[in-house]
């Protein structure tokens, strides 16, 4: 298994930053305490509070994609519905 790094950025609708944060937030000891988990860092943007990123570290891709399917990110996804503006996400190998 080859470890897997994902950079997730969301970026909140002006009006539904505390929303976003506040769902982003439930995410984080739930998705600690998965199979695979090595990391999973939320962050905010100092300049711009309506830009979160998501710094993970995974034990494998097979790994991440079960956390994808879990119960919480879709409650998260539905809680969230229309109050992102943009979701990018790189899966991203360490090369050194």
């Amino acid at each position: 298994m080859t470890k897997l790094t994902i950079v997730a950025n969301i970026h909140a609708d002006a009006d539904k930053i505390d929303l976003v944060k506040s769902e982003l937030l439930k995410l984080i000891p739930i998705t600690r305490a998965e199979k695979g988990c090595i990391n999973y860092d939320l962050h905010q943007d100092n300049e711009n509070p309506a830009h979160f990123t998501f710094y993970e570290n995974w034990e494998s891709r097979e790994l991440w994609q079960e956390h994808m399917g879990a119960p919480h990110l879709a409650a998260y996804m539905n809680a969230t519905d229309g109050a992102v503006e943009e979701f990018t996400l790189s899966e991203m190998a360490h090369i050194e």
